[in-house]
């Protein structure tokens, strides 16, 4: 279900509770979701659709990647990029890294760890400060 994009700064500013395998259908909406948005819009978080769960989705090489509870365990090389948001007006600059090895469960809840780089793991960054209630 393609759901409302949440814009209420207090609410979005709220660190994320842990996901569980009945979350499931908030990961299948927020698929959706970011699918409606696809022409402006590169990844999303739970917390953006108003469910306040760890639970991201991004683009990466033309496919969607669902993730939950997903946590940064390594990071190099620090950029400054300039982002925006669906649920925030304009952009901002921030700091990101090249290159973050991310731990986070698939669909199935199994634990998976892979590295990401380049636009790809600024996108997961992105949504990653989104469920620790970091506003860009």
């Amino acid at each position: 279900m393609v759901c409302e994009i949440m814009k209420d700064i207090a609410f979005l500013s709220q660190k994320a509770e842990e996901a569980a395998a009945q979350d499931i259908s908030v990961g299948i909406d927020l698929l959706d979701t970011l699918e409606a948005h696809k022409d402006g819009c590169v990844g999303m978080a739970a917390n953006m659709i108003g469910v306040n769960k760890r639970i991201i989705v991004f683009e990466d090489d033309g496919k969607y990647t669902l993730m939950f509870n997903p946590v940064i365990i390594k990071k190099s090389f620090p950029y400054q990029a300039e982002e925006g948001c669906l649920s925030l007006e304009g952009t901002r600059m921030t700091k990101r890294w090249k290159s973050i090895k991310v731990q986070y469960q698939n669909e199935n809840f199994q634990t998976r760890i892979k590295t990401f780089t380049d636009f790809t793991a600024q996108i997961i960054q992105h949504e990653i400060d989104h469920c620790d209630g970091i506003i860009i």
